[in-house]
């Protein structure tokens, strides 16, 4: 079998539990139809059954996915996927990554790397090249993700690429993280699906390299695309990092505040990107492989510099009333170290939050604007003392457990945590996080972009625009399977096209926009298929009743009802092809 330009033509599947791997050769029809990257790791669970098993059992697969442009010459290519059963939602999860060990796993010789059974004991998986072994990890117990990645660099040397587990996924906390040098494979749980597995870390070497199929022209198209990455598209992210969303959301009254309660947060300047680069050290860095350079980082009083997103930012600050910087980065850099996902550690704390102050929860402690409150939940959170066994739970289970109809005020769709858009005043977005596979996701949808153009009123989308939440979808669909970062989207003149003349280059396809546009359709069906396999209904497509009943306190016109969100829902799943309820048609129901 030729070997295609761009992959190895196989994935290294690994059995922890008998301690057995093996390379399982992939199709170059297969790898055609999903890419890489989310839309590949999809498809490879499927063929594992994982759909219809526990995501915590040793049956359930994890699988950390590569993709045909990792280690091309091509900007922000750099990037993985964990792609698994998610513990939080019980539907699909893909996490992605960008970093050294995306480059360095796939020089092990396989395009992805599927993880089954359970080890024996805490260990650490090491992948050189073609050889696999388990080595102990007892003495790792409780470290945190810089300490355990520190640890295991002296232990292994420099040449080995270390993705490790922080005490959250230890402990099985539903929204623990997979970090490696500072990046995280953040949402969903994947965490806590390598520490049921008994794996603390997952260290990478090798020396395998695969070929390009037209090398000089890739390396000129790659080298305009850098040149691209310098400009308009992408300043606010190089100028002021992501973190500058926060005072235009604020301004807009979409930016959730005290467990969306309101759209606007007083103390919003306080914690700005803005104030923040005024009166702290601030320091720029970027991915592996990028030209962007979207990463600021903020020092603490003592110095030591804190990485800040907006996702973070609005999590830990205004969603939980919070407007002391020293606080929030603070609790940042415990996320970070834990291995917690700061959008639902934000969104379940400001959950508890409430709950607490209607009485709900024993807490008298933890209220809104309480800095130490939030620092002391995300401390009980890892260790599971206290309240801790239900904050680690996500803010669904936690409010199932709670009762009282505390469920129509938790910010969860489908168990994950909505991020920081308020969908009552972007309701592109209120669709996108309805229909979403795996649940409330600005990364998978992207329909935000369509609230901030001409083409809808935000505050009053139609059915009719349904269609334009579908495009951004596929378009992110795409993206997460090539991988290219999101924040080259506008960059590009016409995405399909272009991705297909780079995927040409690449692999030596000769693949059309049109034959683009139809994989990330497949890709986004496949994970349907995967979500109605684990007990998917459509009543899950919905947003908290709080969102559908009452409007954002400061903009009356931000009201979304539930029959509207319904026909935007109904005009997606027909938009799509599939049932009015969202059900494929019985010829697409069939497996790989």
């Amino acid at each position: 079998m030729d070997q295609t330009p761009g992959y190895h033509g196989r994935y290294l599947r690994i059995d922890l539990s008998s301690g057995i791997s093996k390379s399982v050769s992939l199709e170059a029809s297969f790898l055609r139809k999903y890419l890489g990257g989310s839309g590949l790791g999809v498809a490879l669970l499927m063929k594992e059954g994982t759909a219809t098993v526990e995501p915590l059992s040793p049956e359930a697969a994890i699988a950390f996915v590569f993709s045909p442009l990792v280690g091309s010459p091509l900007t922000t290519s750099a990037k993985f996927a964990v792609v698994s059963k998610s513990p939080l939602t019980q539907r699909i999860n893909d996490s992605l990554a960008s970093s050294g060990f995306a480059l360095t796993g796939k020089k092990t010789g396989h395009d992805a790397i599927v993880l089954v059974g359970r080890a024996s004991r805490p260990s650490v998986l090491v992948i050189d090249n073609d050889q696999v072994r388990l080595e102990p990890t007892e003495d790792l117990r409780g470290c945190s993700n810089p300490e355990t990645q520190k640890k295991l660099r002296s232990r292994f040397g420099a040449d080995f690429q270390i993705a490790t587990i922080g005490p959250a996924g230890e402990r099985l906390v539903r929204f623990s993280t997979i970090s490696h040098d500072g990046r995280h494979a953040g949402r969903g749980g994947s965490g806590a699906v390598l520490g049921s597995k008994n794996i603390k870390a997952i260290a990478v070497r090798g020396t395998q390299r695969v070929q390009w199929s037209d090398q000089l022209a890739l390396v000129r198209l790659a080298k305009e695309l850098s040149e691209k990455s310098f400009g308009p598209a992408t300043a606010k992210y190089r100028e002021l990092g992501t973190a500058s969303n926060l005072l235009t959301f604020n301004r807009l009254n979409v930016l959730p505040t005290r467990n969306f309660q309101q759209g606007s947060f007083q103390g919003a300047s306080a914690i700005s990107s803005e104030e923040l680069g005024a009166v702290r050290n601030r320091t720029r860095a970027s991915c592996a492989a990028c030209t962007i350079g979207c990463e600021h980082l903020y020092s603490l009083k003592s110095g030591v510099p804190v990485r800040l997103e907006y996702e973070s930012l609005f999590a830990l600050g205004p969603l939980c009333g919070i407007d002391d910087s020293e606080i929030v980065l603070i609790a940042s850099q415990r996320c970070d170290a834990a291995g917690l996902d700061t959008i639902s550690s934000g969104g379940t704390i400001g959950f508890a939050m409430e709950c607490a102050e209607r009485g709900l929860i024993d807490a008298p402690w933890l209220r809104f604007g309480d800095g130490n409150a939030l620092l002391r939940a995300l401390d009980l959170m890892v260790s599971g003392e206290g309240l801790g066994q239900l904050l680690a739970m996500g803010s669904r289970a936690m409010a199932m457990e709670i009762g009282h109809d505390s469920i129509e005020f938790a910010p969860q769709v489908k168990g994950l945590e909505l991020p920081g858009y308020d969908p009552r005043g972007l309701q592109m977005m209120a669709l996108g996080f309805a229909v979403g596979a795996r649940g409330a996701d600005h990364n998978r949808s992207g329909a935000y972009e369509v609230d901030f153009s001409e083409a809808v009123d935000r505050r009053n989308v139609g059915p009719e625009s349904a269609h334009l939440a579908v495009e951004t979808e596929d378009r992110a669909a795409l993206m997460d399977s090539l991988i290219l970062c999101k924040f080259l989207r506008g960059v590009f003149v016409d995405f399909f096209h272009e991705s297909a003349d780079i995927l040409r280059l690449v692999t030596g396809w000769d693949v059309t926009a049109a034959e683009l546009r139809e994989t990330a359709q497949r890709i986004v069906t496949e994970k349907k298929r995967f979500n109605i396999l684990a007990g998917w209904t459509p009543s899950e497509d919905t947003l908290p009743t709080r969102m559908l009943q009452t409007a954002i306190p400061e903009d009356a016109r931000s009201s979304l009802s539930t029959d509207r969100l319904a026909s935007l829902i109904k005009a997606y799943n027909l938009a799509r092809g599939w049932s009015e309820e969202g059900w494929l048609p019985e010829a697409e129901q069939c497996t790989l």
